[in-house]
């Protein structure tokens, strides 16, 4: 019996995107394969990593060894304050090099031209080139400038791409998303203005998204600043609770999915 082909749909957030590991690793030990993935900012990192065969346990080593200080390279501002370029390396390193087209699931990498508000789609090319476009969160990240193109954060303008998973062939949605708009946020830096300002921004968006997804998980991570890696496990571990949370609905919904009829 065919069954259905499963996409994960994993959304920007900073530091709190480090829950789409939890959500992947409870989805693997529940039986439930997954296909297809598409990301924006972290949910593309975590994304490629996953994609590039990288065994979630260690997946998990890597996440808790993550530091600021490994990948931020402060630069004089004039575009952002990040140049980016150490944490691009760091991605290569963790991807072996690879292009997308490489990897062991085809997995999308969605950023934004700054220039047309367009959306982009990355599915082949280096990996590195394509999730540091992704991450290149406006005012914080030096923008990517890749084939005559200025592009930044893909959440921007599709926050959770469930559109995007679609596009890929699944028959089964299941979109992530880490970034709830905190309310009484404290606001104390301009990376704070920023991301509480992208995440209003989104809101409304990602509501009608919820509704074109066969479920959309919410680990509710929006207590940890998206900037602070400090808080790491918590992250992960709330990103697999909320998951298991969903599991019985969802393995009912493939037990009962059916190839739809040929027109």
């Amino acid at each position: 019996m065919k069954r259905p082909k499963i996409g994960l749909a994993l959304g920007s957030g900073g530091a709190r995107g480090f829950a789409h590991l939890g959500a992947i690793k409870v989805l693997k030990d529940e039986g439930i394969p997954i296909d297809l993935i598409a990301g924006s900012s972290m949910g593309a990192m975590v994304g490629c990593f996953y994609g590039a065969g990288l065994d979630i346990n260690r997946l998990y080593k890597l996440a808790t060894a993550f530091k600021r200080k490994y990948y931020l390279d402060f630069t004089v501002p004039k575009m952002g304050f990040i140049a980016g370029k150490r944490v691009k390396e760091l991605i290569r390193i963790f991807t072996h090099g690879k292009h997308l087209e490489q990897l062991v699931l085809p997995v999308k990498v969605v950023a934004t031209d700054l220039m047309t508000g367009e959306k982009v789609i990355f599915e082949k090319g280096p990996i590195a080139d394509a999730v540091r476009a992704s991450i290149s969160i406006p005012g914080i990240f030096v923008p990517e400038k890749l084939n005559g193109r200025l592009l930044v954060d893909g959440g921007v303008v599709d926050r959770v791409p469930v559109s995007v998973v679609k596009e890929m062939g699944a028959d089964i949605v299941i979109a992530i998303d880490v970034s709830h708009v905190k309310t009484n946020a404290e606001i104390t830096s301009i990376y704070d203005v920023i991301m509480q300002s992208l995440d209003i921004l989104q809101m409304e968006l990602v509501t009608h998204r919820e509704i074109v997804s066969d479920f959309m998980i919410k680990p509710r991570v929006e207590m940890y600043s998206s900037r602070a890696f400090t808080n790491i496990e918590e992250i992960i571990r709330i990103g697999e609770e909320e998951t298991r949370k969903h599991i019985k609905e969802i393995k009912e919904v493939i037990n009962q999915w059916k190839e739809p009829a040929s027109e």
